[in-house]
């Protein structure tokens, strides 16, 4: 009892604590992050980085955010390297540095700049110049002159930028819509970097193009970048769309039932574009759309018309309908090219990728249990599958209207391409069906290669349109890129794919169930519709008061106590988060969510600690389970 008491003593003390504490600190993608319990008397926080060349820059004040018992500050824009955070809080209207707090040495990690996105080429065998999508250079610093905005469930319809117009004057746009709006007439060149900040929801903002898209249309819309900051930023309701655009960058964003109905897609490619980034994004599922096989939502990343130069890396599909397209629904003028990298396919169904009339390289994706088909590769399109790791996929490459497919499905209209597979990972024993060449010469699925250099013979036609595979990845003017072992893909895939280490939407599937299943996974879009993020306000846009409050400025009761199973909290505050921690503070359960009963069933009987977390304090009780 002794031990108990001195704990519970010791706990407003920690709450109160006059220093800086770093709860965690860590790294991603050209960032690094901090975490700290808020302290008493500080109004706000400033937060400092040192490396690279820079030593005490000041972070933007909106890149601090506030969390039901934390603080967070992401340091983003940063080259790849090593670096140190400080934490200095304000007090009384000024910075008091003896209470600051410097982490330690993080190195930040590069992103992988590669693949057709990076190229600038209409034609295969002219010379190919290089390119830099969005808003950042090639070592992930902002561009010379960038702008940069900030958007939140808040603030979306407040936020003033000020946008060039017609008359070469500067004028100041308010929201995020109309800013968008006003650079896509084209009369701004300044690069834009719009960060947004936990998760925003279509409710949030206004303006909104077709079914829900925050569009980038304009024959001079350029440099471009949806950069989302943390392991929490999710488009909920929206996605986006462009058309005739140049060099948008889409990155670290969860989007969440999105769309719906015909083209309702989360990034919809509409015509004319050209040097477009999609990477380290979360695609969950979409809203039902109106036709049979959309009741998963369209599609997830959806490419045509002369939309070229594309690369979709370290994206997280999770249990996608049709995940994605790429070409066109009818003959493309010029080639169109595209690239797949370490993306994870996880559990989804088909069309990882369909390609139409386009030039396609996949290497180094995750096919994970895709239970229907993965590559389709139809209408004189040239595809090199090359290094991808297959796990449970019963159709893992298919030739429209020959071999597989045409087995499957007989009665299809659309001519076939050529496919060029090296190096590909398959356990042929959970495969229904794969032909090579080497199985039957003249009608099959793929045309298996030995090195990775060699041609496919201009006599190898499909069985039906007669088209050849060109050869796209010999020659000269293909970009370089170093692809990792068919053995590795697995980790590095799940390990870096989709928002900042995994994002803070935690699921896993039952592969015993769900390898095989092709309709809706209901617990997992109970989860999807369910979520939001457990951020409480962004330093520099909401009125955050950082101080810890004292707990008896609220009311709370938690009964009965000694408890069997099912405690009652009754509070005049929003619940954010209910945790059961042992008397040493460590976690055992996790309730998210503003509820108001907490099932501690499952934990032996003993003294424990509850922790209320509400969107105004923390208060920890002592619980005698029974």
């Amino acid at each position: 009892m002794k031990k108990i008491l001195f704990f519970l003593a010791l706990i407003p003390v920690l709450l109160h604590a006059q220093n800086i504490t770093l709860t965690e600190s860590g790294v991603g993608l050209e960032t690094v992050y901090v975490k700290w319990t808020p302290v008493s008397g500080a109004t706000s926080y400033n937060v400092y980085y040192s490396g690279s060349g820079d030593v005490d820059r000041k972070i933007d004040t909106q890149l601090i955010r506030k969390y039901p018992n934390y603080y967070r500050a992401d340091v983003v824009g940063i080259a790849a390297g090593d670096y140190t955070v400080k934490v200095v809080p304000f007090v009384n209207g000024v910075e008091d540095l003896t209470r600051a707090t410097t982490s330690s040495t993080l190195t930040a990690r590069a992103h992988v700049r590669e693949g057709f996105a990076f190229v600038e080429r209409s034609v295969l065998g002219t010379a190919a110049k290089p390119f830099v999508p969005g808003a950042y250079n090639m070592d992930g610093t902002p561009k010379t002159g960038a702008q940069i905005i900030y958007i939140s469930a808040t603030n979306a319809n407040t936020v003033t930028a000020n946008v060039i117009n017609d008359k070469k004057v500067s004028v100041a746009v308010t929201g995020l819509m109309n800013i968008i709006n006003a650079k896509n007439k084209g009369f701004d060149k300044t690069p834009l970097i719009i960060r947004m900040l936990g998760t925003v929801k279509d409710s949030h903002i206004t303006g909104l193009s077709g079914t829900n898209y925050v569009a980038f249309i304009g024959a001079n819309t350029t440099d471009r970048l949806i950069d989302n900051i943390g392991d929490d930023a999710t488009a909920y309701g929206f996605s986006f769309f462009t058309k005739r655009s140049r060099g948008i960058e889409i990155r670290n964003v969860g989007i969440m039932l999105w769309g719906g109905g015909k083209d309702g897609d989360a990034v919809s490619m509409e015509a004319d574009n050209f040097n477009i980034w999609v990477h380290n994004c979360d695609f969950f599922y979409g809203a039902p759309g109106g036709d049979s096989d959309q009741v998963k939502g369209d599609g997830c990343v959806d490419m045509k018309y002369n939309t070229t130069n594309i690369t979709i890396s370290y994206n997280h599909f999770w249990d996608s309908g049709k995940t994605t397209f790429a070409g066109g629904a009818e003959e493309e003028l010029n080639s169109v090219f595209f690239t797949y990298h370490h993306n994870w396919f996880d559990h989804t169904d088909s069309r990882n990728t369909r390609v139409c009339w386009g030039v396609v390289h996949m290497y180094n994706n995750y096919m994970d249990a895709n239970a229907t088909m993965d590559l389709l590769n139809t209408e004189a399109a040239s595809v090199f599958m090359e290094a991808n790791k297959f796990r449970k996929c019963p159709y893992p490459m298919m030739i429209n209207m020959q071999g597989t497919n045409y087995e499957k499905w007989p009665n299809g209209t659309q001519n076939g391409g050529m496919t060029k597979a090296y190096n590909n990972a398959i356990n042929m024993t959970e495969v229904t069906k794969l032909l090579y060449q080497t199985d039957r010469p003249t009608d099959f699925d793929a045309y298996l290669v030995s090195l990775r250099n060699e041609t496919i013979p201009a006599t190898v036609k499909s069985r039906k349109g007669a088209n050849i595979y060109n050869n796209f990845d010999v020659d000269a003017s293909m970009y370089s890129y170093t692809p990792h072992s068919p053995e590795d893909v697995v980790s590095v895939v799940t390990a870096n794919a989709g928002r900042m280490n995994g994002g803070d939407f935690k699921w896993t599937f039952n592969n015993a169930v769900d390898d095989n299943l092709t309709t809706v996974n209901a617990a997992l879009k109970t989860a999807v519709t369910n979520y939001v993020s457990s951020m409480v306000g962004v330093q520099g846009i909401d009125n955050l008061v950082s101080a810890v409050h004292n707990p008896s400025t609220i009311a709370l009761s938690i009964y009965p106590n000694p408890v069997t199973d099912i405690l009652k909290i009754e509070t005049d505050a929003t619940i954010a988060t209910i945790e059961m921690l042992d008397l040493k503070g460590k976690s055992l359960l996790l309730q998210k969510g503003n509820q108001n009963t907490f099932d501690i069933s499952s934990i032996e009987t003993g003294s424990y600690i509850l922790r209320v977390t509400t969107v105004k304090n923390t208060i920890n009780k002592l619980i005698i389970k029974k």
